[in-house]
């Protein structure tokens, strides 16, 4: 008997000790909040969270969610240090492949649109680190909409 509660005793302080998963959603709300104003920039609110402004609209053809496009960007956190660039003349990839930062933000741009995304984790690379950047970080992207492939 002694033995089998030592058992559930030990299970039970497992299951407790398990990492939780962290809830970034306020924080990351506090954050690209904090920077929109410290930068003075005029940023619109999706549903889902995104921030995004819109330098210029672009006058070409308006991509969809699923659509091929050619984008070039620079990505960095709210404290600037950059961890991603594309080349002047962008990378092609199909909007169903990237974050859903990407795959709802660059719709909101025709053709030769240029702005910023503001992206929370969860519709970046959520609580999980990747690469360089560190699970529940806000990604922030200058993007310029070259073409709809």
């Amino acid at each position: 008997m002694k033995k089998i509660l030592f058992a559930l005793a030990l299970i039970l302080c497992m299951s407790c000790s398990k990492d939780k998963e962290v809830d970034y959603v306020a924080q990351n709300e506090q954050d690209i909040i904090a920077y929109i104003a410290k930068n003075n920039l005029t940023a619109q609110r999706s549903d889902s969270g995104l921030y995004y402004v819109i330098n210029e609209a672009g006058d070409g053809e308006q991509p969809t969610a699923t659509s091929n496009v050619t984008v070039a960007y620079k990505g960095y956190f709210t404290n600037g240090s950059v961890f991603d660039e594309s080349k002047a003349e962008g990378i092609s990839f199909g909007l169903n492949q990237v974050i859903k930062g990407w795959t709802e933000g660059i719709p909101y741009f025709k053709e030769g649109g240029s702005g910023i995304l503001l992206v929370p984790a969860h519709l970046g690379y959520g609580n999980n680190d990747y690469s360089s950047i560190p699970g529940g970080s806000v990604l922030i992207f200058e993007v310029k909409l070259i073409s709809v492939n």
